[in-house]
């Protein structure tokens, strides 16, 4: 039976690809796993309201997490005891394998001064194509904090591709290097509930809100996307950053789309938006993912061979956080069995656990692969050998079979009525090529991204 302190730590793992930063600190915080008997796994939560609220809303994806780690999971049930809070000392869990590793849960462990999190540092911080030019913006702030070109800086960007660990890095270097400066990170939810609470507590609270916002030298709001509609939290925002623009503090914010795009979001907040620097983070290219993942693989001491690198690497496009949340269940998975897995037994876990791929028809399939390549949609079904025929099928074959799960006796048949050993073959033959063969790594990676 696994133990229950490292079961939990790596449930945590996988539901960090799932849930909000902000759910995850809230709901999870003080929580264990208290008893596993027959199948039944019985989570120990502080108090009433949490475990109606997990029962209720995360039942689901909890069970889920705790499946993929232990097969014969069969349910989970919730009560209400108390858990001690970790010391500072204990805030990383350390687990032994291959020469030992660290896996600290992010975000459950955050600075309450200053709602950062010390895991999101440059030295982690992968720099790519897609966000080089947020990670300059970011280090041009470092030299002159708050008297900039870019204050405000405008992070944003699809969600998962890193904008909360880079405005956070920033957060931390300053507090590190300049220890006089007050640094402060919070989401826009957080902001509205506390301006909220404020308002329905009085006057006096009110006033120490406004107090609280204004004394900062680097203010940091997160996900700034969900105060739309939201007019007199966005009315308290407007004068907190005038305040603070005014007297050369410098601001940062991050959304999932531009500030233009916002719904509901007052003109005159776009107008102090785009005063400053907007940037994007784009979707990152293969190379890219492969360096996230190799630089994650190193971090936690766990050293995959390649094909499960670029197999992991070529599964997921688009989204970092949930590459990351992969990798960590192939960490999970093998430090629970105390060894290395395979390819072979990776791939069921990779499938079952990455987001579900739009549905395609084989026809789709097939006439994005021969767009690609400049052919006729209909040789691909005919039986030629063609060498500019050949390797668009075999490629599209190998999609099928591996992005779609689609049996070999049914590409066959779908593809011009061929044998399913054929297909075998002919999935067997990419999947070897890309090893050695960068440039059709490239092709096939774009392939998927214009099929996703």
């Amino acid at each position: 039976m696994t133990d229950n302190t490292q079961l939990w730590e790596y449930a945590l793992r996988d539901l960090e690809n799932s849930l909000s930063r902000a759910n995850l600190s809230m709901w999870f915080k003080n929580t264990s796993i208290i008893k596993q008997e027959e199948g039944m796994v019985v989570i120990g939560v502080p108090n009433e309201f949490v475990k109606d609220w997990l029962q209720n809303k995360f039942h689901k994806m909890i069970l889920k997490s705790l499946r993929n780690l232990v097969e014969n999971t069969r349910g989970v049930e919730y009560t209400v005891c108390k858990v001690e809070e970790p010391k500072k000392e204990e805030r990383a869990v350390k687990e032994e394998f291959k020469g030992g590793s660290e896996l600290p849960i992010a975000d459950l462990y955050i600075n309450r001064e200053d709602g950062l999190n010390p895991r999101y540092v440059f030295d982690n911080f992968i720099i790519g194509p897609f966000n080089e030019l947020a990670y300059a913006a970011s280090q041009a702030i470092l030299k002159k904090v708050g008297t900039n070109v870019y204050n405000p800086l405008f992070i944003y960007g699809n969600t998962g591709l890193g904008k909360t660990h880079l405005i956070q890095a920033i957060g931390n270097h300053i507090k590190k290097n300049y220890p006089g400066k007050k640094v402060f990170y919070i989401t826009s939810e957080k902001f509205s509930v506390d301006y909220i609470n404020s308002v329905q507590q009085g006057i006096k609270a009110m006033n120490v809100f406004k107090e609280k916002y204004r004394k900062y030298d680097l203010f940091v709001m997160d996900d700034i996307q969900f105060l739309s509609n939201k007019e007199k939290t966005q009315e308290e925002l407007f004068h907190v950053f005038n305040e603070l623009y005014h007297n050369n503090k410098q601001i940062i914010f991050s959304s999932d789309r531009h500030p233009n795009y916002i719904p509901a979001l007052e003109d005159r907040l776009k107008s102090r938006f785009g005063s400053g620097m907007i940037v994007d983070v784009q979707e990152p290219d293969y190379e890219s993912r492969l360096a996230i993942l190799r630089a994650k693989a190193q971090a936690s001491q766990f050293c995959p061979p390649d094909d499960i690198i670029n197999y992991l690497a070529s599964s997921v496009q688009g989204n970092v956080r949930e590459l990351e949340g992969l990798l960590n269940g192939v960490i999970c998975q093998s430090q629970l069995k105390n060894r290395h897995l395979s390819l072979n037994e990776i791939k069921p876990f990779i499938k079952n656990t990455a987001k579900p791929k739009k549905l395609l028809s084989v026809k789709e399939v097939v006439k994005v692969i021969s767009d690609y390549y400049n052919i006729q949609e209909g040789d691909i079904y005919e039986k030629t050998r063609k060498k500019e025929v050949l390797k668009p099928r075999q490629i599209a074959m190998f999609i099928l079979r591996e992005d779609f799960n689609i049996s070999f006796p049914t590409i066959g048949q779908k593809l011009g009525g061929r044998d399913h050993t054929t297909v075998m073959h002919s999935c067997e033959k990419v999947e070897k090529d890309m090893k050695d063969d960068l440039s059709l790594m490239q092709e096939i990676d774009q392939l998927r991204a214009m099929l996703s």
